[in-house]
């Protein structure tokens, strides 16, 4: 969960999420880098006199054409390895069929015979104490911890995106059309995400919760909602 003075992502709590944090500060370093070339070579201009052979020289002609090349491979092949590693949809354990609506998210079970659940937002008045505004829902979306879990997303009206930031997904919802993401938490807990394109007035109010559990505590929950 985000804080006020933070000024960086939230704690992984996916592999995926890892990967485009480690891509992240891989690409600051090499920003980094340039930049700080870039202002060296500004600072030995403004103080040396440049001479025409330093002006005229095809070495350094060759060196600014072939360094931006490389630098622009140093970044393109990792950013293409995490985008088919998100791409990638191996036999999940559970699958999750995820409807936007104005202003709410629709949640089926497809493994499941009718478990499925509309979750709304709770209003600020009948927030329990501890919870946060804005973001807690009424329904939680409840999966296994280390399980792999694909997610189809649609929408019943207009344009809705299921983004979760601490498990690296986000997911345009287009009516008409199924798209699909998957991830694997790490770890137990409950992680926070939003619509995440501008869908109406109550855009800033259809909040997603993912709960991640302990197999034998899903089950329960799962027993529990069918009964």
């Amino acid at each position: 969960m985000a804080n006020h003075s933070q000024l960086g992502f939230q704690d992984a709590s996916s592999p995926i999420m890892e990967e485009l944090i480690e891509f992240h500060d891989h690409a600051l370093m090499v920003a980094l880098a340039i930049c700080s070339l870039v202002l060296y070579l500004l600072a030995l201009m403004l103080a040396e006199k440049l001479s025409s052979n330093t002006v005229d020289a095809q070495e350094v002609e060759l060196i600014w054409t072939i360094l931006p090349a490389i630098v622009l491979i140093l970044l393109a092949l990792p950013s293409l390895q995490i985008l088919y590693m998100m791409d990638e949809i191996n036999e999940p354990d559970l699958t999750l069929k995820a409807i936007g609506h104005q202003w709410y998210w629709t949640y089926e079970y497809t493994d499941f015979k009718d478990l499925s659940f509309d979750s709304y937002m709770i209003p600020t008045a009948d927030l329990p104490h501890g919870h946060f505004r804005l973001l807690e829902v009424d329904h939680r979306i409840v999966i296994p911890m280390e399980s792999p879990i694909r997610v189809i997303v649609t929408a019943g009206d207009v344009l809705h995106s299921w983004a979760v930031p601490a498990l690296g997904v986000k997911t345009d919802a287009i009516p008409g059309r199924l798209n699909q993401t998957s991830f694997i938490t790490t770890r137990p807990g409950v992680f926070y995400g939003q619509c995440s394109e501008i869908c109406g007035a109550n855009h800033s109010y259809m909040p997603i919760v993912v709960e991640a559990t302990p197999l034998k505590h899903f089950e329960a929950w799962s027993s529990l909602m069918l009964s």
